[in-house]
């Protein structure tokens, strides 16, 4: 398996003769428009140009910085209906009115493939979260996250998320995952934050939960979305070594990449 880190909630995952994306976002704006709302502070490492023939997208909900309408529109441009997007419950209407031709909706716990490779199965599993869009959509799509499991590889995308017990249910039912790509960021104030996403802490009780045996923070050093300072990745490892005091080499065990210098 080999992962790439794009920016945000959006990695690059190549395992068991496919690759896909989670999440993609390749605009300046997580925003409806691109003149205003939050925007990057650091860029995508690539354009989609640039990008490898992707197999697959999967997307966790549609909240703006997890589901881009240029970014969706771009990579449909390019890849046409060669290109399978696994979306939840609720946002089938809203990609083919984007042109996108392969979608596959999926309710939580329901599977499905890539045609071509049945060996590799694309599970959308439970998430504690929300979706709006506009003022008259609220949670009318579903959330989630993603199992996805191969003949040689397993791997687990979190989304957006807050901490629940669906996480141990998820481990138990398709753990242990070889690679998980978890949230650390955009969580204060916990008053406000803590039911819709996980700490770096809670990050690292998902980590456990669902028995990954490595995982990398995502959803940091993207955008700017909340109250906590902006790299804050320490704490992940201070987490890890009070849950595995016995343990050295902790950074390979919960890895918090570093983002390139970008102007």
């Amino acid at each position: 398996m080999r992962v790439t880190w794009l920016g945000h909630a959006c990695v690059m995952v190549e395992m068991d003769e496919l690759i896909f994306l989670t999440d993609p976002i390749f605009s300046q704006r997580a925003s409806p428009v691109q003149f205003v709302g939050p925007k990057r502070y650091r860029g995508p490492p690539c354009t989609i140009a640039q990008l490898p023939k992707i197999d697959a997208v999967v997307i966790s909900h549609s909240h703006y910085d997890h589901l881009d309408c240029n970014t969706v529109i771009s990579l449909n441009e390019r890849f046409g209906s060669d290109l399978r997007w696994f979306v939840p419950l609720g946002l089938l209407d809203w990609m083919q009115k984007r042109g996108c031709e392969n979608v596959i909706e999926l309710d939580w716990w329901e599977e499905n493939c890539v045609p071509g490779h049945d060996e590799v199965t694309f599970v959308f599993t439970p998430s504690q979260h929300w979706c709006k869009r506009t003022v008259a959509d609220d949670n009318k799509v579903l959330w989630g996250s993603w199992s996805i499991l191969g003949p040689w590889n397993r791997f687990f995308f979190a989304g957006d998320t807050g901490y629940c017990t669906a996480f141990e249910q998820i481990g138990k039912r398709y753990g242990p995952f070889d690679l998980a790509a978890i949230p650390i960021g955009a969580y204060e104030p916990r008053w406000f934050m803590k039911f819709q996403h996980v700490d770096p802490e809670e990050a690292v009780r998902i980590h456990i939960a669902v028995q990954a045996k490595r995982s990398v923070a995502i959803h940091w050093g993207t955008f700017a979305l909340a109250n906590e300072p902006l790299n804050t990745t320490y704490r992940c490892k201070e987490q890890l070594s009070r849950c595995f005091p016995e343990r050295h080499n902790l950074h390979h065990i919960f890895m918090t990449w570093k983002h390139p210098p970008h102007k």
